[in-house]
């Protein structure tokens, strides 16, 4: 994977940013619902990037991997309620979306990396 460290410090401030959109979201209930959604996809990133390092196998790994690759993808769906709702305009979400979409990217590189491999080992066994 992607030098862990940066990886999981990325993810953090990824997280607290989140947070902070929440906390400045308007107050309407639909606003309110949309937003603790995406509290809780957009805040859980960070944590199944750092249960990553109690992985046991490659396996595991990547299943951890691809948690935080779907809650990413939640997110950006939730963003694109947000503004397709007028909850929310689309610039004041631009940086959040291109930080997801970049760390999605980041985990999908290195999912496959790990993917691969894996395949290399099993096939250098054989």
């Amino acid at each position: 994977m992607a030098n862990h460290w940066d990886i999981a410090e990325r993810t953090k401030r990824f997280a607290l940013r989140i947070i902070r959109l929440y906390t400045s979201l308007p107050k309407p209930t639909e606003a309110q619902v949309i937003g603790k959604q995406v509290l809780r996809s957009g805040t859980s990133v960070g944590a199944h990037i750092r249960e990553d390092k109690r992985s046991r196998s490659d396996a595991e790994l990547i299943s951890k991997i691809e948690v935080a690759q779907q809650e990413l993808e939640e997110t950006i769906d939730w963003f694109e309620l947000l503004v397709g709702s007028n909850l929310v305009r689309e610039d004041r979400l631009a940086g959040l979306v291109q930080e997801a979409n970049e760390l999605l990217a980041i985990l999908v590189s290195s999912s496959k990396t790990i993917k691969q491999r894996k395949r290399k080992s099993v096939s250098a066994e054989c």
